[in-house]
């Protein structure tokens, strides 16, 4: 397995983190939230809130990043190195971006979303 494929999985993970940083900092998460626990996390406020919108964006985002991962590979017309390089600085600015997230850093989120998004495609253009 490429590391490309690998990055797909640290892709995946990272919404966890995002999850787990909502639910357990500053308390307040009990097994009886777990009954509904996305309940809980649509009122939480403050940092432990944008934890939990960045955990949402990036289940958005992940699925077009697995794409393109997986076309640039069967298609044959990427090179391995461009596949693991565009991989690991999507994973890398999805770590950087859930991160800014949580510290309220707006401005500078948005543009490391760019970043990522300019990797998917580059990915996908690759594969031509």
């Amino acid at each position: 397995m490429t590391f490309g494929y690998w990055c797909i999985l640290f892709a995946y993970l990272i919404p966890y983190a995002a999850a787990s940083y909502a639910k357990f900092t500053g308390g307040g998460f009990t097994p009886e939230n777990n009954r509904e626990p996305r309940a809980f996390l649509a009122g939480l406020k403050g940092p432990r809130g944008r934890a939990h919108a960045a955990q949402q964006n990036a289940f958005e985002i992940t699925p077009l990043f697995a794409a393109a991962v997986i076309v640039a590979h069967v298609t044959g017309g990427a090179a391995q190195g461009t596949i693991n390089l565009f991989a690991f600085l999507f994973v890398i600015s999805r770590i950087v971006y859930t991160w800014l997230y949580i510290k309220d850093r707006a401005s500078q989120r948005s543009k490391v979303w760019a970043f990522g998004m300019l990797c998917i495609v580059i990915l996908f253009f690759a594969a031509v």
